[in-house]
């Protein structure tokens, strides 16, 4: 709410009545936090910590408001380095005089004169606080079953349970910690300390915790990372809402929890609201009464009200949650290190023991736990622990799923889809199940996504608890195995990661999990399917270049940024628009770079010349990016974005790269690719000043040259390394193969290539010959010619 000075006087903060537009976040620092950064070698304290000595603001730690020293560096085994702040003189000249110089003696924060001389502010603070979460009661009572207060023991939480008892009658609401099983040994103490503070006041106060034990789902889900945080949903959400189920004794509650999260914790936390509604749970009700309030504001207010501090805090820790949580690191992983040895040992015992890939050398297991190699994974492909049991192929126009050991009965999760109105075959025997299903079929349904999801489940199903609790309706148990009783086909237990979490965690990428046996697939494609990363190109961007001429070339002639400017000129030199030769001048990256005979088409003929796109469509349909477009996206079928996301992710691509891949889809169509060629339509919405493709449609193309599919035919061939092939293999689609053939690239009929073909031979029997009698199918290009002398025939 307000901004913060350091106060010299009592070593503490000191409140002003400005509003704080930003935080610096500070934390008191106590002894056992200075021993640890070997400080007890450089000044003198006594070792109590009942008051701290310093503050600290990220890496930087101040003495009664003078900087004295900043913290470089440190890991989990790596301890900080500390930086000594040193004097200058009148001329700003550095001296070797430290600012708090070895052998000072600390005097602990006076607590009780910081307190007094922000209790004007503090006392606005808590009572603007107050009010509104007493107002917000009052609004929502008489809508709710129950106000619970999610507490976790951290700071935050400590100082909200204490704002809500002041603001409501104690029996309105109850409180529930959320038990990880991987909280900091200090925080069960604290926990143990308020939960009698409760029963004392006979505010009801809950445990929630999941049934599994953290070594054994980390043995099971992998080890969390920053990108599969399967442990927030599994020890904390799903327990925390089952349980408030048992308490309320019913499913379909709808309550409200106060929550402690702050806007200056973070840029995500930044943009939440007061008050939210499904943000934090599903159907429930949330309000984050100390969203404005700083750091420095909570813990003037602990230390005002004499609060229960967290000991993790005063070990040197920045935060209390998990203790060994994939979105830490640096110098909080090495503070609770040396805090709870025994503790961490047990996770990175884990870690080293799923970590396949550096099985059997020590180095590399050291190292994969010290850089973070373990936090940073985004699949299961390095994982110990049992191959996936879900295996998917498409194959000549059907979906075939197999699953091995299916964990649950695949028949009681399908009646979460409702009713299936296209035809399926499944085959089960000897402890495997595959389902055969028409791909088409499937997408036209809508239920492409949920179908697949139900086998996932089937496969992997432990019982984790996030589809239960994700059942607001109560029709999913677990009583031997899943049941679900006159489901209401809601959807949400499918609004799960991949449908489930133990597959998302563990899942192979897309290559590893075919189905077995299949021998359609000869090769694999190469290379990153999002080839433009966030910045597919612009028709704005064509424009220009066109215009500029050659000074567009020259770095900084161009409206375009650095990460724009190198896709777009990668984008420029697939189609074959430019000659690429690397300069090595400063400033001129591609000062070299020459336009080519199609670009200067293009120039001559305006933009939306068609065969010269003709023919860059064709090079560039050997991007993976535009391959998967035209392989996996059926010929006029309206793609919604979701169903589009489902198929990518599915194939092993992340969330971030399926954003990118989608929005390049609605550039394509906006560029003469989709309005002089027809390649496809994009429904595009506007979302927080940003395009947003809302639905993917791959249409017939049109206005095709012959020389085109001359071009195409080389090219197909020099990939194929085959110049002579039947009109039977070009039509086949389904065989994976290097080159591309044009009737997959312009969606054309076996008569359409047919007849596009003897004409070709007609005009140009130098380059082209063919057969298309007697049942004999034969069509010959000259080896002495190449795809790129095609272009010399325009």
């Amino acid at each position: 709410m307000y901004e913060y000075t350091h106060d010299p006087e009592t070593g503490g903060l000191l409140l002003n009545d400005r509003a704080a537009t930003a935080s610096k976040e500070p934390r008191p620092v106590y002894a056992p936090e200075l021993d640890a950064l070997g400080l007890d070698l450089h000044w003198k304290y006594s070792k109590q910590t009942d008051a701290p000595y310093l503050w600290a603001e990220s890496n930087r730690y101040y003495y009664r408001g003078e900087y004295v020293f900043s913290t470089v560096g440190g890991g989990l085994f790596q301890k900080p380095g500390v930086e000594f702040v040193y004097l200058k003189d009148e001329k700003g000249v550095q001296t070797d005089q430290r600012a708090l110089p070895d052998g000072a003696k600390l005097k602990p924060v006076d607590l009780n004169a910081m307190v007094a001389k922000n209790r004007d502010m503090i006392n606005v603070i808590e009572q603007t606080t107050v009010k509104k979460i007493y107002d917000y009661y009052r609004r929502m009572k008489n809508r709710l079953d129950c106000f619970h207060v999610a507490f976790s023991g951290g700071k935050d939480s400590v100082v909200l349970l204490e704002l809500v008892k002041r603001a409501l009658p104690k029996s309105s609401f109850h409180v529930v910690f959320g038990d990880t099983q991987m909280e900091f040994p200090d925080t069960y103490q604290l926990v143990d300390q308020v939960e009698k503070e409760c029963e004392a006041q006979e505010i009801q106060f809950y445990r929630a915790e999941s049934h599994l034990e953290p070594e054994e789902s980390w043995r099971i889900f992998g080890p969390p990372s920053r990108v599969l945080r399967w442990c927030c949903s599994v020890h904390k959400a799903a327990p925390q809402t089952l349980k408030i189920r048992e308490i309320i004794g019913k499913s379909d509650y709808v309550g409200a929890d106060f929550v402690g999260v702050r806007a200056f914790e973070s840029e995500r936390r930044a943009q939440y609201d007061e008050e939210s509604f499904g943000m934090k749970q599903k159907g429930q009700y949330s309000h984050n009464s100390i969203l404005d309030w700083s750091s420095a504001e909570v813990w003037l207010y602990i230390y005002s009200r004499g609060l229960v501090v967290n000991n993790a805090y005063k070990k040197g820790m920045s935060r209390v949650g998990c203790l060994f949580c994939p979105m830490g690191g640096s110098k909080n992983d090495y503070f609770s290190y040396i805090s709870y040895p025994s503790e961490t040992d047990s996770f990175i015992d884990i870690i080293k023991t799923l970590d396949k890939k550096d099985a059997g050398n020590p180095a590399k297991l050291h190292s994969y736990v010290v850089n973070g190699g373990w936090n940073a994974r985004k699949n299961g492909r390095d994982l110990t622990i049992g191959s996936d049991r879900y295996f998917e192929e498409i194959r000549k126009g059907k979906v075939i799923i197999s699953i091995e050991e299916p964990s649950s009965d695949w028949k009681e999760w399908i009646k979460t889809i409702g009713d299936i109105c296209f035809p399926f075959e499944i085959h089960e025997h000897d402890k495997k199940v595959t389902i055969t299903v028409d791909e088409r079929v499937l997408l036209d349904s809508g239920k492409q996504k949920n179908f697949k999801q139900v086998f996932k489940k089937a496969a992997h199903c432990i019982n984790c608890g996030v589809c239960e609790a994700n059942c607001r309706f109560g029709r999913l148990t677990f009583k031997d195995g899943a049941k679900i009783d006159a489901c209401l086909h809601c959807g949400e237990c499918h609004n799960i990661s991949s449908g489930c979490l133990v597959f998302h965690s563990i899942r192979k990428p897309y290559e590893e999990r075919k189905v077995e046996g299949n021998t359609d697939v000869k090769k694999k494609n190469k290379g990153s399917i999002n080839n433009f990363a966030n910045h597919a190109p612009r028709l704005a961007w064509i424009i220009e270049a066109l215009e500029n001429g050659p000074s567009f070339w020259v770095d900084g002639d161009n409206t375009l940024g650095p990460n724009q400017q190198d896709m777009f000129m990668k984008f420029l030199k697939e189609c074959h628009f430019v000659n690429a030769e690397k300069s090595t001048v400063k400033g001129q990256k591609y000062a070299n770079w020459k336009p080519t005979v199609l670009f200067e088409r293009l120039q001559n003929n305006g933009i939306e010349d068609s065969l010269t796109w003709g023919f860059a469509f064709v090079s560039i349909s050997y991007l993976q990016q535009i391959r998967w477009y035209i392989t996996r996206l059926h010929l006029n079928t309206t793609y919604k974005r979701e169903n589009v996301a489902d198929m990518l992710m599915n194939e092993g691509v992340s969330a971030g790269d399926s954003t990118s891949i989608i929005s390049a889809f609605g550039r394509l169509c906006g560029m003469p690719f989709g309005t002089a060629l027809n390649f496809g339509n994009a429904e595009i919405t506007e979302k927080g000043g940003k395009d947003y493709v809302q639905t993917l449609t791959r249409t017939k193309m049109h206005g095709i040259s012959p020389l085109v599919i001359l071009y195409a035919l080389y090219r197909y061939a020099e990939a194929e390394k085959v110049y002579q092939f039947t009109l039977e293999t070009l039509m086949d689609f389904a065989t994976p193969r290097e080159g591309m053939s044009p009737a997959q690239i312009f969606s054309m009929t076996r008569d359409e290539l047919e007849a596009s073909v003897r004409g070709l031979s007609a005009k140009y029997p130098e380059y082209v010959a063919s057969t298309f009698t007697h049942d004999l199918d034969k069509i010959s290009l000259r080896t002495e010619h190449n795809a790129d002398e095609i272009l010399s025939l325009l």
